[in-house]
C-alpha cells in the first residue's frame, strides 16, 4: 500500500470490520447501552462513501493482519488495550515481512496506528490511548536515522516536473491512442496540479470549458480542500508538453473510437481497445463505463517515468509535486502557485513539497543575503 503512505488519513470507517471473538470480553465494562448508538444500512453507506476507497482499502486490509496477530498472541482486538496496540508496533519492527524481507517503515506503522483507532470509532469503541505505540515509531525512526537508513524519512513521490516529463514524453509513442491518453493524463496532472484521485473523475466534455486563443478551463473538485475549482490551462509554447493540445489531440482520438462524452481517461488493454471487460472470480469488476481508477493513473506515471531510468518513487502524486517544482524553478509566487494548486494560503502541505534543494546553489538563504550585501556595497561605492 505504499502508494498512499503520503497521506495518511485518520478516517471514520463503517463495515468490513474483523470479528470480535465473543469469547473475550471489552476492556472497559460495556454496563450501559445507548439505544441511539447505531445506523441504517443507507446511513452506513453514506459514511462509507465519504472515505477514499484506496485509503479505506488500505485500512481494512491493516485491521485484517492486525486481527491475525491478535489471535496468534491471544489477544483481544477490539477494544484494543493501549499495551496491545503498543506490543503489535514492538512486533512489526523487528518482524521481516515476506514480501520484502524487512520490517514494516515508520510511516507503514503511523497509518496501521490510524487504521486501528479509526476502526474502533466506527465500531462505536473509543480509539486505545496509542502514546506507547506512538513512543516505539519514534525510536524506531530515530535508529534508522542514525544509520542513515532511507526508511527513516517520510515516503513522499518523487515530483515529476517539467524537464522530467519532456523525457517521460519523448518515450510515448503519441499516435496511439493509449499514447495519447498518457500523455494527456501527464500533461493535464502537472497543469493542473492533480491527485489522482482528481484527475480520473474529469469528463468530455462536461469538465472543460474552451478558453480563448485554445485553452481550457478545467473544472475540478480538489478532494482534500472539498471544494470545487475552476483552473486554467493556458497554451504552452512548447507544443509537445501542452497540456490543452494532449488533451484535445485524445479527444479527436476518442471520438474517432466512438467515445464523444463521458470518461476522459479511459481504461484501455495493450492492443488500444476501449474499456475491455475485466473479471475476477468469474464477475465483472471496474467501472462499467470504462473509466480508469486513481491506482490505474498511477501506474502510468510509474511506467513512463521508469522508460526515463530516472530513479524516483514515482506516482501520479509526483505530478502534483512535479507541478510546484516546476512553478519554482520559474520563480512563481508561492501564493500563485498555491491558489493555482487548490492549496489554502497558510497550506503547511504545500510548504513541504519545497524541497531541500530549493535552498542549495541560488536559492540558499546565505547565498541570496551575500548578493544582496554584494549589491549593496556596490551602490555605497557608486
Amino acid at each position: 500500500m505504499s502508494k498512499y503512505e503520503d497521506e495518511v488519513v485518520d478516517a471514520e470507517l463503517v463495515g468490513h470490520l474483523p470479528a470480535i471473538p465473543e469469547d473475550r470480553t471489552p476492556a472497559i465494562p460495556q454496563t450501559e447501552e445507548d439505544p441511539d448508538a447505531w445506523l441504517p444500512p443507507e446511513a452506513q453507506e453514506d459514511v462509507e462513501a465519504g472515505i477514499p476507497k484506496e485509503t479505506r482499502r488500505a485500512y481494512e486490509q491493516d485491521m485484517d493482519r492486525f486481527a491475525e496477530w491478535c489471535d496468534s498472541v491471544g489477544r483481544r482486538v477490539m477494544p484494543a488495550a493501549p499495551q496491545t496496540v503498543t506490543a503489535y508496533m514492538s512486533h512489526l519492527k523487528r518482524t521481516p515481512r515476506e514480501k520484502t524481507g524487512k520490517p514494516y517503515g515508520p510511516s507503514t506503522m503511523d497509518r496501521i496506528i490510524a487504521s486501528i483507532r479509526s476502526s474502533h470509532r466506527a465500531a462505536g469503541y473509543p480509539p486505545p490511548d496509542t502514546m506507547g505505540a506512538r513512543k516505539v515509531v519514534m525510536g524506531y525512526r530515530e535508529a534508522l536515522a542514525e544509520k542513515l537508513d532511507p526508511a527513516a524519512e517520510k515516503k513522499k513521490a518523487t515530483p515529476a516536473h517539467r524537464a522530467a516529463l519532456e523525457q517521460a514524453l519523448a518515450r510515448i509513442d503519441r499516435s496511439t491512442l493509449v499514447g495519447k491518453r498518457d500523455a494527456a493524463l501527464l500533461l493535464l496532472g502537472h497543469a493542473i496540479a492533480s491527485r489522482g484521485s482528481e484527475l480520473v473523475p474529469l469528463n468530455w466534455p462536461a469538465s472543460f470549458t474552451d478558453l480563448p486563443e485554445g485553452g481550457l478551463r478545467v473544472r475540478v473538485y480538489r478532494k482534500k480542500r472539498k471544494k470545487w475549482q475552476n483552473v486554467d490551462v493556458v497554451l504552452d509554447p512548447d507544443e509537445t508538453l501542452c497540456a490543452a493540445l494532449a488533451v484535445r489531440a485524445l479527444v479527436r482520438a476518442l471520438a474517432e473510437e466512438g467515445h464523444t462524452e463521458g470518461p476522459l481517461f479511459l481504461r484501455m488493454d495493450r492492443w488500444g481497445y476501449l474499456a475491455p471487460e475485466m473479471t475476477r472470480d468469474g464477475k465483472p469488476i471496474g467501472d462499467p463505463s470504462g473509466r480508469m481508477t486513481a491506482e490505474a493513473a498511477s501506474d502510468i506515471v510509474t511506467r513512463a517515468m521508469a522508460r526515463t531510468g530516472t530513479p524516483g518513487r514515482w506516482t501520479s502524486h509526483s505530478l502534483r509535486r512535479g507541478f510546484v517544482k516546476t512553478s519554482r524553478q520559474a520563480k512563481v509566487d508561492m501564493v500563485q502557485i498555491g491558489r493555482h494548486g487548490g492549496w489554502d494560503d497558510k497550506s503547511k502541505a504545500l510548504i513541504g513539497y519545497v524541497d531541500e534543494e530549493d535552498a542549495q546553489g541560488a536559492g540558499n538563504p546565505l547565498a541570496q543575503i551575500g548578493e544582496a550585501e554584494r549589491r549593496r556595497r556596490e551602490e555605497g561605492q557608486g
